[in-house]
């Protein structure tokens, strides 16, 4: 079974910058579409990023767009997720997810498109 675990939450000051990590295992990476999504306590889950097998192609909310960044890295199996200029609203879980997508040229942007799912990392902005 794929299994994705999650790291580099933590607490930051508005303002401040935090990479994410994602790293799969039980699968082979590179054939994998990878997505970011967030969930903050009373609100619906959120598609930040997502990015195609071999990174070719990646998409954001434009409530991130031009300060998040999504990456992969498939020598280690890890998906990355850098954030900078961070607001309070940027508070929440962050959760990476996985779905098979070999040779396939589309960012999925819809948590049900995913079938595979991290357990999530918090991320609190401080003002």
């Amino acid at each position: 079974q794929v299994q994705l675990v999650e790291s580099g939450g933590g607490l930051v000051q508005a303002g401040g910058s935090l990479r994410l990590s994602c790293a799969l295992s039980g699968g082979t990476f590179s054939v994998y579409a990878m997505g970011w999504f967030r969930q903050a306590p009373g609100k619906e889950r959120e598609f930040v990023g997502g990015i195609t097998w071999n990174g070719g192609r990646t998409d954001y909310a434009d409530s991130v767009k031009g300060r998040f960044t999504i990456s992969r890295e498939n020598a280690k199996n890890t998906v990355f997720l850098t954030m900078n200029s961070l607001r309070p609203e940027d508070t929440a879980a962050y959760s990476c997810a996985a779905r098979a997508a070999y040779l396939v040229d589309r960012v999925y942007a819809a948590p049900n498109e995913y079938p595979y799912w991290g357990q999530g990392t918090q991320v609190t902005v401080s003002s």
